[in-house]
């Protein structure tokens, strides 16, 4: 088996000691490894090499009581997640080493202030991705986030209502093809497939991913998250997300939305349906640390999101349903 996976035996008697897996073994000791076993191992391996600690991976890997076709397809989505995040690493340094280029073809040198300040943004984009964590556990609320958000609580006040708008806004041609962020159990998705549209679906939870599969078996979904979309340039018409965005600090909503704008088509439009900060002026009802999804910094306003899409050459429109709800909409000009 080492031979095979190209690491040593120590390593898989490591892993089997941290309970990360549990080949069966003979009355001689030998270790006898199914093929839910080899998978499992690969995986392990995989996340390992992108950073991800041995509690991490054993959180990650928990069993879930599912067959064992169901146990290999996480699997191999875990390790397509992982291999998708090292890409748009790697892409990241790529472009970083083009813009030196440049400047060496431009200057005739590259400063070292230069070269500090490449390799420090470098390292925060780097940080600000591999600080992802489900926080939230909503492996544990998949079952019952249907029933949740239509008891219309605060943290879902006004769900349905903001879903339907938000279709109606999208207004998908029939063929469209459509990227729900956080899709949780495929709610929105539902909405827009019902107008005609193709729809993926990302979510870190593969509870949650379960639940919209039996929802909506013929709806192509992936396990993801903002910062690492499991898809490559291009292919989408739009991109759509509620309830999910403000999890994000307001760094990694900035490179979220890049990653939307990476998986677009050109002139590819982008709809957030989420909470938001209030205003300067309705400051008042927020929580005194200005936060709202626990990503430990004050969330942005609506203003904010809005002037940051008319930064990178979108036009807007925005409509505020509730005091904390809002929906922003974004359509490339250039």
């Amino acid at each position: 088996m080492a031979d095979k996976l190209k690491i040593s035996a120590r390593a898989i008697r490591f892993y089997e000691e941290k309970g990360l897996i549990s080949p069966s073994k003979e009355e001689n000791q030998y270790r006898e490894f199914s093929e839910k076993e080899i998978w499992r191992l690969q995986t392990i391996i995989a996340l390992r090499e992108s950073g991800m600690s041995i509690e991490d991976i054993g959180q990650a890997l928990e069993p879930t009581g599912g067959q064992d076709q169901e146990q290999l397809h996480y699997y191999l989505e875990l390790q397509r997640s992982v291999l998708f995040a090292k890409w748009i690493e790697l892409k990241q340094i790529i472009d970083t080493t083009d813009y030196m280029i440049d400047l060496v073809k431009k200057q005739q040198t590259l400063p070292l202030e230069d070269i500090y300040a490449l390799a420090e943004g470098s390292k925060r984009l780097r940080d600000h991705r591999s600080s992802w964590r489900d926080k939230w556990n909503y492996d544990t609320r998949a079952s019952r986030h249907d029933e949740h958000v239509l008891d219309n609580t605060s943290e879902y006040k006004d769900y349905e209502a903001a879903l339907t708008l938000t279709a109606q806004w999208l207004a998908p041609i029939p063929g469209e093809q459509g990227l729900d962020i956080g899709t949780g159990t495929g709610n929105l998705a539902g909405k827009l497939m019902a107008g005609g549209a193709v729809m993926c679906g990302v979510d870190q939870s593969r509870e949650m991913l379960k639940e919209c599969r039996r929802k909506f078996p013929a709806m192509e979904s992936k396990l993801g998250n903002f910062l690492a979309l499991p898809f490559l340039e291009g292919r989408f018409d739009f991109v759509v997300t509620s309830f999910a965005f403000h999890h994000l600090s307001r760094n990694q909503q900035t490179l979220a939305i890049d990653e939307m704008r990476r998986v677009l088509k050109p002139h590819g439009r982008i709809c957030i349906t989420d909470l938001m900060r209030p205003e300067a002026a309705e400051r008042g009802t927020t929580p005194p640390d200005g936060s709202l999804g626990g990503s430990g910094e004050p969330e942005r306003t609506c203003s904010d999101l809005l002037a940051q899409f008319e930064s990178l050459g979108y036009i807007t429109k925005h409509q505020r349903i509730n005091e904390r709800l809002h929906i922003v909409y974004a359509v490339p000009i250039r």
